[in-house]
């Protein structure tokens, strides 16, 4: 064979093999489906209902059955010191930083089978689509299981170092502590810290994940590409009244607690009606003392959350609240006060890149988009500390999550997983 042909056979060779990866590639709707199914085996409480909380047996099974999902399909797998678990896959060029991806299979007491798992089992499929097109992808590429999610996204916070010490006292829906738990997992709550990535240790994370609301399905788009992941603050309020006898107190010379903290409910909607955007802000949350229907009650105290992907317009509602808190207090008679809180997470813009690519993907794939935030927490939050960060939304039905109604189709997670696959593929080819 002389020098010409074989030059000709080289250059057809490379041709095909940038053909072959630039082509589209599709994922197995009916394996997802049967996976998500397999998945939501593990954790059924003594009624059959779904509980698989982080730590507990259902989550210590559930985690084994993927792992070895995660072995035949021939990534190397490990549990770090946080319990997360990691399957890495080599790419062909090892001095490259991965690519990673993943979610949580952990779940809220009496939750439902999709929030985490979608983009956990998606996360599989694109792994065992490559391999069965023999795909190489020039980057390594890292699965990620996060440890508890549900629990305050402890796996990711780990790997952002912002885990602490008091953070693993915590006790937790399962009976224990975070860091008991992260023992039963297999991690070591000892070593916790030294998990910690540093900004560029990961080229890109990528997760998949059900939207939890009902804005796709509502406007029938298949494809959310999340801009970012909004902030979150509460206070405890109290409101300070005077408890008296229900039957000889008249109505004019009360210092209902209750009157008072029921028009600053009313007050906290108004005000966050007040601004233009997508803030929000709730009181889900209230007891009352002494809580006796013949007494009147003396004090409140009730749990304020305001959410934005602004952490100024969080502190501009909140101000606005105690304005108005203000004007209510005087006018009852009662005094209110507003201690914040240990919950308080930072808005995480996801990364303009990395959006860009899901857009591209999406558009070609010919599926509808739009953008769109993200008003409940994720990993990815955690993880735009350390990298570039995107999160792709498929429909969630009814606009149900953290409920054993919370659906998707398959034909959705099937969507959303092949806009994962091909959006892992375009980043391992366009970023540098």
């Amino acid at each position: 064979m002389n020098r010409n042909i074989i030059s000709i056979l080289i250059v057809s060779l490379q041709i095909f093999s940038a053909e072959k990866a630039n082509a589209q590639i599709n994922v197995n709707e009916q394996r997802i489906q049967t996976r998500i199914d397999e998945l939501a085996r593990f954790g059924k409480d003594s009624l059959g209902r779904n509980n698989r909380i982080a730590f507990t047996k259902g989550d210590v099974e559930a985690r084994s059955w993927y792992m070895d999902l995660m072995k035949k399909a021939g990534l190397e797998v490990s549990i770090d010191y946080a319990g997360n678990i990691i399957g890495k896959r080599k790419g062909k060029n090892a001095l490259l930083k991965p690519i990673a991806f993943g979610s949580h299979i952990d779940m809220v007491p009496l939750g439902g089978n999709y929030d985490g798992c979608v983009g956990s089992i998606g996360a599989l499929e694109l792994i065992t689509v490559l391999n069965e097109n023999n795909i190489t992808t020039v980057h390594p590429l890292e699965l990620i299981i996060f440890a508890n999610e549900e629990g305050g996204t402890v796996g990711s916070l780990a790997l952002a170092g912002e885990l602490t010490s008091a953070a693993l006292a915590q006790n937790t829906n399962s009976g224990s502590t975070i860091g008991q738990g992260i023992k039963r997992i297999g991690g070591d709550p000892d070593r916790v810290k030294e998990v910690k990535l540093n900004r560029g240790d990961l080229a890109a994370f990528l997760e998949l994940h059900i939207e939890q609301g009902g804005i796709l399905e509502k406007e029938k788009i298949q494809i959310g590409i999340v801009e970012g992941i909004v902030g979150i603050k509460w206070w405890e309020i109290t409101v300070q009244g005077f408890a008296n006898h229900a039957g000889t107190t008249p109505m004019d010379m009360r210092k209902d607690a209750l009157l008072a903290a029921s028009r600053l409910v009313i007050a906290v909607n108004e005000a966050a009606n007040s601004f233009e955007g997508k803030q929000v802000a709730t009181v889900g949350k209230i007891s009352t003392e002494p809580g006796a229907p013949n007494v009147i009650p003396g004090i409140v105290k009730m749990i304020l959350e305001v959410r934005d992907l602004s952490s100024e317009k969080i502190e501009s509602v909140f101000k606005r609240i105690q304005q108005k808190s203000d004007s209510i207090a005087r006018s009852s008679g009662t005094t209110i006060s507003f201690q914040e809180q240990n919950v308080n997470t930072k808005p995480a813009l996801t990364d303009k890149t990395v959006q860009d690519a899901i857009m591209r993907v999406t558009t070609k794939l010919g599926y509808s988009v739009r953008y769109m935030q993200s008003g409940a927490g994720h990993d990815a939050q955690e993880m735009a500390l350390i990298c570039p960060v995107g999160m792709i939304f498929i429909p969630s039905i009814g606009g149900i999550s953290h409920s054993p109604k919370e659906f998707s189709t398959s034909a959705d997670m099937a969507r959303g997983a092949t806009v994962l696959l091909n959006t892992v593929l375009t980043l391992d080819r366009e970023l540098k």
